[in-house]
């Protein structure tokens, strides 16, 4: 029956997302340059590109934990951030869609931000805070207690990322929808953050240095 909700959500996401892109239409830039459509390397484009993949880990992460532990708290946290990033990620690319924009970029994750190739991670992850292939093999082979904390440590370090690139959209964007989305993205998940400092605690865990 949870798998069932699981699924039900994700139909919901879907249909939540299309509203999201219908309002990004209406809604259009509202910076004060008419509706003009962003260009391919933009800070506009380059943020949508990078966060849904970003995001699209985080969903990953989420769907895992939710195997290896029956802790409700945990598991309705998961389920929060799954859905709440699936959702993000669909209007991000539906933007790329509505601007006639690839999806994919040439150049290095984060070069609007003007970091290039100094966004990845010392740890060879793909943009900071991502977790790196061998960090998510290991949270699936961990259960009970040992998952959790690995999970909201990896989240905690995803969301950090997550939280430094939408601010850089919050200050070089122009699409006022998407820089309320950026701005949003802030606000939620460094309430989150604390919230799993306490879960972490909880557990005789912190988040990592």
């Amino acid at each position: 029956m949870r798998h069932v909700g699981w699924i039900a959500g994700a139909a919901a996401t879907v249909l939540v997302t299309a509203g999201a892109i219908t309002y990004a239409v209406a809604d259009g830039d509202d910076s004060g340059s008419g509706t003009r459509t962003p260009a391919a390397g933009s800070a506009d484009a380059g943020f949508a590109r990078d966060m849904a993949v970003h995001h699209q880990q985080a969903v990953e992460m989420s769907y895992i934990v939710r195997d290896r532990t029956k802790d409700v708290e945990v598991r309705r946290l998961a389920y929060d951030i799954a859905q709440t990033q699936a959702n993000q990620r669909g209007m991000l690319l539906g933007w790329l869609d509505l601007w006639e924009l690839p999806k994919v970029s040439p150049d290095p994750p984060m070069t609007w931000m003007g970091m290039g190739d100094m966004a990845s991670g010392k740890d060879g992850s793909l943009m900071p805070g991502m977790a790196t292939n061998a960090e998510m093999k290991r949270l699936g082979t961990l259960n009970g207690k040992q998952a959790e904390v690995f999970y909201l440590q990896l989240m905690t370090d995803h969301h950090k990322g997550g939280i430094h690139m939408a601010e850089g959209c919050v200050a070089k964007c122009t699409v006022g929808v998407e820089k309320r989305l950026a701005q949003g993205m802030v606000d939620a998940q460094q309430s989150e953050i604390t919230l799993m400092a306490d879960m972490l605690k909880a557990r005789g865990a912190k988040a990592r240095d």
